[in-house]
């Protein structure tokens, strides 16, 4: 299966075993689908029950053969529970096609059920990542069974969360492991360390998991962001949503932007929605090595889980959704903090400068962060050679840990290189509460007619542990727009905006606030070879000379939100919830 796949079967091994009230099973149901396709399910009854409301998950990951612990927790509690292969996974037929099936395939699903004798017509959907996904897409079609969603870890674009990033740059490494996990040709064994430096691009996904992938080849045919990507985008449908979501978001995880954006959507347009995030990668339940954020930030998803449908479903009363529907976990304070907007309206935005004296190059340099633009900074220089680009390390990554390590970790061995640019600023005066967007604002030239230029967070301990926070790529050709990609002319000076993500951290008194500034960030972006051709289809990149000004004709900076000192301390709130059996996640 893949920990990809295994969000929420390492939710049901969480905890004891729950005491199994009696349960009708019909394993291998087939559910027929507009097209005459047939999807294989697992259905879990109450045994003392008729017509009930239902629980669906559906899953490219394998429905396995039996109840679990988490499906077991749905049927005492009163609810049927269909567990379902995805089309042209394991023992349901049909071809994979997950850019085009999901809506329609979740559709005639919840009519089928709604049409069952054991059925009262009210249906909630449960799931991570994929399994989070599919209930977007089906959602954006107001389906009247579906009454509440619950996507963990899942983001709502295909663009933008699962192939490339919110600047252009595709995330090569991420999604080319969760192809060779799941998709690889049977006793192929493929190498992650070759296909992610394989070149072309257009011939990876051969290299990944032995056989062409029309999913890959689709994407590659499309790299900015089109008509192709529109169509099947549930971020350019969010406002027809009318289903209740509660989704369940990562700091380090790949969709977190795009979970709060969801939920901001969507809190405006009706109001009923919930999100909690915290600081977890994509598995939940992982433990970092070097990092524990506390008791405090574990998360009983199965009690919250149970309150969201008996809500939406039942028509009870649940006191664990009371209070407001945003809570984020605030990492060096390591405690939560309630809201109703993202980002906080209390926060105000704060701009740190870039500043050297033209020798910002590594760990060792000059660069600064200063709370003015400089009057004469010297600008930075850099070589960006794609055959020897910066190395990933951790952040917001996906699928497995023991390929391509996430979360925090320290960044010196990085800032050593000479093709990184390292700003830092002083030591703080006092607690600095970052929450909300991060944004850096580059002057920039190159020699190339096409490049990146990637910008990354870091909380500077007093040791100098350099722990990243955050991260986010610019590709230059869609400086202007996503949809319009555009040569640069070289040696001409940008401006250049990159979103470098999300977070909500107190920076300790003591500690420092850093930015790091280069041309890649690899495998979790892929490499611009610098020609300005079509990058899919490249074989021989080169190197690009890399200009960044600061000075105050280009005031190149960092803007954080931050919390005012006024602002109410932060609490815990999810401590307040009681646990059910097998319910609390988050780092063990």
């Amino acid at each position: 299966m893949g920990l990809v796949g295994g969000v929420l079967c390492l939710i049901a091994a969480c905890g004891a075993a729950l005491s199994a009230a009696p349960t009708v099973k019909r394993l291998n149901v087939r559910i027929p689908m507009r097209d005459g396709v047939h999807l294989s399910a697992n259905l879990f009854l109450p045994a003392d029950r008729a017509r009930v409301p239902a629980i669906l998950e559906r899953t490219p990951y394998g429905k396995g053969l039996d109840i679990t612990s988490l499906y077991q927790a749905f049927v005492d509690r009163g609810y049927a529970v269909v567990a379902q292969d995805v089309r042209g996974r394991y023992d349901s037929e049909g071809v994979f096609a997950p850019l085009e099936q999901e809506p329609s395939d979740g559709d005639d699903t919840l009519n089928w059920m709604a049409r069952q004798p054991w059925c009262d017509g009210k249906i909630g959907m449960i799931g991570g990542s994929y399994r989070g996904i599919v209930q977007w897409k089906v959602a954006t079609l107001n389906n009247p069974h579906l009454k509440a969603i619950f996507p963990i870890v899942s983001g709502w674009d295909d663009y933008r969360d699962r192939f490339y990033s919110e600047g252009g740059a595709m995330k090569l490494g991420p999604r080319l492991e969760w192809m060779a996990e799941n998709l690889k040709v049977p006793g192929y064994q493929p190498n992650f360390d070759k296909y992610v430096l394989h070149l072309p691009l257009r011939t990876s996904d051969i290299a990944a998991t032995g056989r062409p992938s029309r999913m890959f080849q689709e994407a590659l045919n499309h790299p900015a962001f089109d008509s192709f990507w529109r169509a099947i985008s549930v971020r350019e449908r969010i406002r027809s949503v009318r289903t209740p979501v509660f989704a369940i978001g990562g700091w380090y995880d790949n969709f977190v932007e795009s979970d709060l954006e969801a939920y901001s959507a969507l809190h405006k347009a009706s109001g009923v929605n919930r999100v909690i995030v915290g600081p977890w990668p994509h598995n939940m339940s992982y433990q970092f090595q070097d990092v524990d954020f506390g008791a405090d930030s574990k998360v009983p998803v199965r009690t919250l889980q149970l309150a969201w449908f008996d809500q939406w479903l039942m028509g009870k009363d649940e006191p664990a959704l009371s209070g407001p529907p945003l809570k984020i976990f605030v990492m060096g304070s390591n405690k939560w903090r309630e809201a109703s907007e993202w980002p906080p309206p209390e926060a105000r935005p704060m701009a740190l400068y870039l500043a050297s004296g033209g020798h910002a190059n590594t760990l060792e340099g000059d660069g600064a962060l200063t709370d003015k633009p400089a009057d004469h900074s010297k600008r930075d220089g850099f070589v960006f050679d794609p055959r020897d680009p910066a190395p990933t390390r951790g952040g917001a990554v996906c699928c497995n840990p023991r390929v391509l390590p996430w979360g925090p970790m320290d960044q010196r061995p990085v800032e050593r290189r000479k093709d990184v640019l390292v700003y830092t600023g002083k030591p703080l005066e006092s607690d600095t509460e970052a929450i909300g967007p991060v944004e850096v604002t580059l002057y920039a030239a190159t020699s190339a007619k096409d490049t990146d230029f990637t910008a990354k967070l870091v909380d500077v301990f007093p040791d100098g542990n350099a722990r990243n926070l955050t991260d986010g790529i610019l590709r230059l050709r869609y400086r202007g727009s996503l949809d319009k990609p555009e040569l640069a002319r070289p040696s001409e000076v940008y401006k250049l905006s990159i979103d470098a993500g999300v977070t909500a951290n107190v920076f300790l008194k003591g500690h420092r606030i850093r930015v790091e500034i280069s041309s890649s960030n690899f495998p979790r972006f892929d490499r611009n070879p610098n020609t300005g051709g079509r990058i899919a289809d490249e074989t021989k990149p080169v190197a690009a000379t890399q200009t960044v000004y600061h000075d105050r004709r280009h005031p190149s900076e960092v803007v954080l939100l931050v919390m005012p000192p006024d602002a109410r301390e932060p609490s815990s709130p999810l401590t307040r919830i009681p646990r059910a059996a097998g319910s609390a996640l988050g780092p063990r």
